[in-house]
C-alpha cells in the first residue's frame, strides 16, 4: 500500500488540491538529483508540493504521477520550469560582506594585468555579481575597470531578472546611502519604488545559463577569483568534489575561491586549502 504524505493534507492541516504520495516525492528527489545534482531533504516535502502544484495547474494535469510522466517524456521547457521551481534563490547585495574587501585587496595586487576575469557561478537575481562589479569600481577608482565578470545560474527566470538590473527599494535598504547614489538610478513615474543599476556595472557582466553538473562547461579561464557561495550546500560530497575538481583548471594559480558561510571543503584538501574564513586557494599552485 502506497503511503501518502500526511494523508491528503499538508502538515498544517490544510486539504491539498492534489494527492501527493511518498512515491511521488521520492521520484521527484531522484529526478532533480540526476538533472541538477540537488539533494532534497525529506523535510522539503511541503515545499516541493506547493511549488510543483503550480506546474500541474499550468499544464492542466490532475495528479503528480501524470505530471512526472509528462516530465519524463522529455519536454525541455517543462524540465526548465521543474528545475526553476525547485531552485532556492536567496541572495542580497554584499551578502557575507567580509568577502568583498578581500576581493578588492586581491585584485588591487593584479592591477598590472591587462584583464581581470571573475566568475560568479550562482548569480541568482544578480545581487552578487553586481556587488562584485561595485567592488571593482572601488578597487580601480573608475567606472570602466579592466574587469569582466561572468555570471551564471541554472535558473533562467532569475537570470532574466538579473539582466534587467532593476530592484525594489526595499532590496537596497542595507546599502549605504553613498553607494546607492553612486551605483543606482532611482526610478520615477511608473518605476517609482525601484532602482536600476548603473549601465557601467551592467556592461561589466555577461549573464549565462549554466548547469554546474554538465559534463563540460563552455567557459574559458583563467579566473582571478571564483564565487561559488551557498550553492554547494544543495549537493552531496561526491558531487561537490566533482565540481571543485572542474574549478581547478579554470582558476589562476594564485586565484581565490569564495565559499558560503556554512560551506567547508575539507573533503577536497587535495584540490583547495583554506586561506582565510570561507576563502580558498589552490592546494597545488604549480600545476
Amino acid at each position: 500500500m502506497e503511503m501518502i504524505l500526511g494523508g491528503d493534507e499538508s502538515s498544517d492541516g490544510k486539504t491539498r488540491e492534489y494527492v501527493f504520495t511518498q512515491a511521488d516525492f521520492e521520484r521527484i528527489r531522484k529526478l532533480i538529483y540526476n538533472h541538477a545534482g540537488i539533494s532534497l531533504s525529506v523535510a522539503k516535502q511541503n515545499m516541493v508540493y506547493s511549488r510543483l502544484a503550480r506546474r500541474l495547474r499550468v499544464n492542466g494535469l490532475t495528479s503528480f504521477h501524470e505530471y512526472l510522466n509528462f516530465l519524463e517524456r522529455g519536454n525541455p521547457e517543462e524540465w526548465e520550469a521543474f528545475t526553476n521551481a525547485l531552485t532556492t534563490n536567496l541572495t542580497a547585495f554584499f551578502r557575507e560582506q567580509h568577502h568583498f574587501p578581500i576581493l578588492e585587496k586581491h585584485i588591487e595586487k593584479r592591477k598590472n594585468h591587462n584583464k581581470i576575469q571573475l566568475w560568479c557561478s550562482a548569480s541568482s537575481t544578480g545581487e552578487e555579481p553586481y556587488s562584485m562589479a561595485m567592488s571593482m569600481v572601488q578597487a580601480f577608482k573608475t567606472f570602466s575597470p579592466p574587469v569582466h565578470i561572468l555570471a551564471t545560474d541554472l535558473d533562467t527566470n532569475v537570470l532574466a531578472k538579473a539582466q534587467l538590473g532593476i530592484y525594489s527599494l526595499d532590496k537596497l535598504e542595507k546599502i549605504p546611502k553613498e553607494k546607492l547614489k553612486q551605483f543606482f538610478l532611482k526610478g520615477k513615474g511608473g518605476h517609482a519604488g525601484t532602482a536600476r543599476v548603473r549601465p557601467e556595472l551592467r556592461n561589466m557582466i555577461t549573464f549565462r545559463q549554466l548547469n554546474l553538473l554538465d559534463e563540460s562547461w563552455p567557459i574559458r579561464g583563467p579566473f582571478d577569483a571564483i564565487f561559488c557561495r551557498n550553492v554547494m550546500i544543495y549537493f552531496d560530497k561526491p558531487t561537490q568534489y566533482k565540481i571543485l575538481k572542474k574549478f581547478v583548471p579554470l582558476l589562476a594559480p594564485d586565484g581565490l575561491l569564495f565559499a558560503g558561510h556554512s560551506e567547508s571543503f575539507q573533503h577536497a584538501v587535495d584540490l583547495f586549502k583554506l586561506r582565510e574564513k570561507t576563502v580558498y586557494e589552490l592546494a597545488n599552485k604549480s600545476r
